[in-house]
C-alpha cells in the first residue's frame, strides 16, 4: 500500500482532492512509468536484491485565468516497488497558488524551488528534502509546504534584480530504503527514532531568501537559510534484540550560499559556494567549473559539452558528504535529432583515496508519446573509510519507458 507518511502532506492531498472538480477545467499532463533496475554484482548485505521492478505515475492539473495572473497547479507522484517496501511512496511536488502583482508574485501551498548552477552537486539548493528514494543522487526533491513573496523589477531604483522570501512549514524527514533496498547504508535507518535540535521537531518553521541578479553575460544569487537541515546527521542505535541501526538527527543550521554562472564564448564558467554553521561545526564548502560547448562537432549536428568540476569542502574526512576533495569530469551530447536524443557521461574521482563514481543518463523520445530514459552507476576503488563504501557493491543499470499524456 502506498505510505503518506507525513500528516502535512495528507492534509494538502486532501484538499488537492476536493480541488479537482475546480481543476477539472484545466490543463491536465502527466505520465505513467515502468522502471526495471539491475545490480550487476552481489549484495554487500545478504536481504538485498538484485533486480527490482516498479511503476510510477506523476500527473498535473493546471489552470490559469484572470488573464494569467492567478494559477492553481496539482502534481502527485506515486511508485510502487517490487522488492524495497519503502520505495513504494507517493509524495505531492505541487499543490500550490500563484497570484501575480505588477512587481510582485505570491505563492502559497506545496512547490519545488531549485536554486544552483553546478553539474556535480548542488550546494545551494536547500529549500526541498531530496528524494533518496528515487534516486541518491540529490536530482529529485520532495515537495515542500511554503508562502513564498517574489519582488520583482527595478523598484524605482533601477534594475536591483530580485528577491524571494520563504516561510517553510511542515519540514520534510527524507526517506531511506528498506532493508532489501539497494543504495543504503550498512545499518537500516529507523525515521521513528529521529532527532531534532528544534524543540517542536518537524512542525519548526524555516526561513530562507534569496537575491538573485543577471546582468549581461553573468547570473548571480545571494541567498540565506535558518532552520532544520535537509541534510541528516546519524546516531548509532540499538533495535530491542541488540541490532545495531541508525537515527536521524536534524540540526538547527544557518546557511549563506552564493551562485554564480557566466557566459565566455563556447565557455560557460559556474560556481556555488555556501558557509554553513550549526550541524557540529561550522564550514564552508564550494563546487566550480566550465562546459565548453563544441557546436555541430565535426559537422556532425551534435553539440558536445565537456565538463570539469572541482569539488570541495573544508571539513575533509569529517564531513557528512563524500566529495571533500574530488574531481568531476563528463561530457554533455545532444544529438539535436526529432526524438530529443541526448547524453550525459561522467566520472567523479576523489583526489586523495582515488575512489571513483561513473555515471551514464541518456534519454530518447520514442513515437508521439513515450520516453526511454537509461541511467547507469559504477563504484570503483571504494574504501572502507569512504561514506559510500556500504554502496560498493551497488553498480546498477536502471531502464525507463514512460507513456505521455
Amino acid at each position: 500500500m502506498i505510505r503518506l507518511n507525513c500528516s502535512v502532506r495528507a492534509r494538502f492531498l486532501a484538499v488537492g482532492i476536493f480541488l479537482l472538480p475546480f481543476g477539472a477545467q484545466a490543463d491536465l499532463s502527466g505520465n505513467l512509468g515502468v522502471e526495471w533496475r539491475s545490480f550487476t554484482r552481489s549484495p554487500a548485505i545478504a536481504e538485498q536484491t538484485r533486480q527490482q521492478f516498479s511503476v510510477s505515475a506523476q500527473a498535473e492539473w493546471y489552470r490559469a485565468w484572470d488573464e494569467n495572473k492567478q494559477r492553481f497547479t496539482f502534481t502527485p507522484f506515486a511508485r510502487i516497488d517490487s522488492a524495497d517496501s519503502e520505495r513504494t511512496h507517493a509524495d505531492i511536488r505541487e499543490l500550490s497558488y500563484l497570484r501575480i502583482g505588477q512587481q510582485h508574485e505570491w505563492r502559497v501551498g506545496i512547490r519545488k524551488v531549485y536554486w544552483g548552477v553546478t553539474e556535480s552537486q548542488h550546494l545551494v539548493d536547500i529549500i526541498n528534502q531530496t528524494d533518496v528514494l528515487e534516486d541518491p543522487d540529490g536530482e529529485e526533491k520532495l515537495g515542500q509546504p511554503m508562502i513564498n513573496l517574489a519582488l520583482l523589477g527595478d523598484w524605482g531604483l533601477g534594475d536591483w534584480g530580485s528577491v524571494d522570501a520563504f516561510i517553510l512549514s511542515g519540514f520534510r524527514e527524507r526517506e531511506f530504503p528498506g532493508v532489501k533496498g539497494r543504495l543504503r547504508a550498512a545499518y537500516p535507518v529507523v525515521s521513528s527514532r529521529s532527532t531534532f535540535d528544534a524543540a517542536n521537531r518537524s512542525a519548526h518553521t524555516d526561513l530562507a531568501v534569496r537575491w538573485a541578479k543577471s546582468s549581461g553575460a553573468v547570473d548571480g544569487g545571494l541567498s540565506y537559510f535558518a532552520g532544520s537541515s535537509r541534510e541528516p546527521r546519524f546516531n548509532r542505535v540499538l533495535d530491542n534484540a541488540g541490532q545495531p541501526l541508525l537515527a536521524p538527527h536534524y540540526d538547527l543550521i544557518k546557511q549563506w550560499g552564493i551562485d554564480l554562472q557566466t557566459v565566455q564564448g563556447a565557455a560557460l564558467w559556474k560556481a556555488e559556494a555556501i558557509h554553513r554553521s550549526g550541524q557540529g561545526v561550522a564550514y564552508w564548502a564550494s563546487t566550480s567549473g566550465i562546459e565548453y560547448t563544441l557546436s555541430d562537432w565535426l559537422h556532425s549536428g551534435k553539440d558536445i559539452g565537456l565538463i570539469a568540476e572541482y569539488l570541495y569542502d573544508n571539513r575533509g574526512d569529517i564531513a557528512l558528504t563524500p566529495f571533500q576533495d574530488d574531481l568531476m569530469v563528463g561530457a554533455r551530447v545532444s544529438f539535436n535529432d526529432a526524438e530529443s536524443s541526448e547524453a550525459l557521461l561522467g566520472v567523479i574521482a576523489d583526489r586523495d583515496s582515488r575512489a571513483r563514481i561513473y555515471s551514464l543518463e541518456a534519454s530518447r523520445r520514442v513515437g508521439e508519446y513515450w520516453k526511454g530514459s537509461l541511467k547507469a552507476r559504477w563504484f570503483t576503488d571504494i574504501p572502507a573509510t569512504d561514506l559510500l563504501y556500504s554502496s560498493r557493491q551497488d553498480d546498477f543499470v536502471r531502464l525507463e519507458l514512460a507513456r505521455y499524456f
